[in-house]
Formats: structure tokens, sequence, C-alpha cells
């Protein structure tokens, strides 16, 4: 037997599904005719964590370019229509969300999106998969000023979450499950306990999570792991 957290707050690229190559091939439509490509290796080491918009930010500011704020906002939609053509293929689950998703809903356990892309990019990929209607909210980039790690996104859905489930009482009895350095940063600075996944990145960058897994497979058993809910 193990105890279930009183609610649990999903990343989304990289802990759903598999989608940041495909995040990582809109971004090079758009930058590499501009001249400001990157590898995939500066992907995974600078810009995945990041929204759209600081990841824009920051290609234009390696390569030494201004970016007027009209410019972005161009930027971010054209990428966006790149990525809707790119996931019409389908994007796959990670081993075990699909489960674990159904079984927290059916458990009656609370469960939101908290992530750095778009509501666009999100939503058609959930729908896909047939699980749109498992999540209580969803808050994206849309939703907050500063990406991850700043911890804003996850204080605003847990928020969002205890107003519709007035049950839930601290955010420490709230679960995130986090692939990342900087989405681990913001789910600790919302007070919240962190699962990392190994999807992403090694252990070794994974350290400031509360446990560290291989997959999503393992969760449930390691709920019992994590502080008394």
């Amino acid at each position: 037997m193990y105890t279930c957290p009183e609610a649990v707050i999903f990343d989304f690229d990289g802990v759903i599904v598999d989608s940041e190559p495909l995040h990582y091939q809109a971004f090079t439509a758009v930058l590499e005719p501009l001249g400001l490509g990157f590898s995939w290796q500066d992907y995974c080491d600078v810009y995945m964590g990041f929204d759209d918009r600081d990841a824009f930010r920051e290609a234009f500011r390696a390569g030494k370019k201004q970016l007027a704020e009209n410019s972005l906002e161009q930027l971010i939609a054209q990428k966006a229509e790149v990525f809707q053509q790119i996931i019409t293929a389908g994007v796959p689950p990670y081993p075990g969300v699909m489960e674990l998703v159904r079984h927290l809903y059916e458990q009656g356990i609370p469960i939101a999106i908290c992530s750095g892309a778009l509501l666009s990019d999100i939503k058609p990929v959930l729908r896909n998969l047939g699980i749109t209607d498992c999540f209580s909210c969803i808050i994206t980039a849309e939703d907050v000023s500063q990406s991850k790690p700043d911890p804003a996104c996850y204080c605003l859905a847990f928020e969002k979450l205890r107003k519709q489930h007035p049950q839930l009482t601290v955010p420490s009895k709230t679960c995130a499950i986090e692939d990342t350095p900087a989405g681990i940063a913001a789910a600790k600075g919302a007070n919240l306990q962190v699962v990392a996944v190994k999807n992403s990145y090694p252990a070794e960058q994974l350290q400031q999570a509360d446990i560290i897994l291989e997959e999503l497979t393992e969760l449930p058993a390691a709920f019992g792991r994590l502080q008394a809910f």
C-alpha cells in the first residue's frame, strides 16, 4: 500500500509526451532562416524548460541581435503554426503516463498541467490521447509573465486547483512531476513536493527533486517515499 498526494501537477513536454524534439524542430524552422539556429545539445543544455518567449529572447541574445516585442509575438505565432503542422503525425506518450493519469482521475485525486508551452500546443495532444477531461486546470505560458524556474506558474496551478477542490490544504501535500532542473526549481519554489523523471536529463542534474525515477511506471509505488501526505 502507498499514500497518494492530495493533488498532482504534471509538467507537459518531457513528462506526458516526448515532444521536446518536436519543439526543437519548430524552433529550428523559424530561427535557422534568421541565422540563429542552435544544436540539439544547445537546446537540451540551454533552452529546454524555457517557454517560447524566453527561448526566442535567448536565441537573439546569443546571436547578438535585437528583438523587438512585436517581432517576438510574431515569432511565437510562427513557431506555434509550425508545431501544429509537426504534431499532426501524432505525439507518443511516455510509458506509464496514460495509466497514471487515468488512475489518479478515477481515484478522485485532482490533477493539473503546469507547462511553459502554449495552450494551442497542449490541447490537440491531450485530445488525441483522450485524456483532456482528466485535468482540472491547465496553466501555460500565456498565464504567467515569467517562465520556469520562476515559481509563479506552479503557485497559480495550485491556487486554481484549490478553488475547484476546496479539500486541498497546503502546497506541500501536492506533488509536481517534472523533467528539468528549471521545472524542479519552479515547483520547489511553490513549496510542492517534486518527483523528477529522467526523460530529459540525467539524475545528477535533477538532485533538487524529492525523488528521481527512470519512468512514470514507477510513480505509484514511489509516492510512499515522499514525505507524509
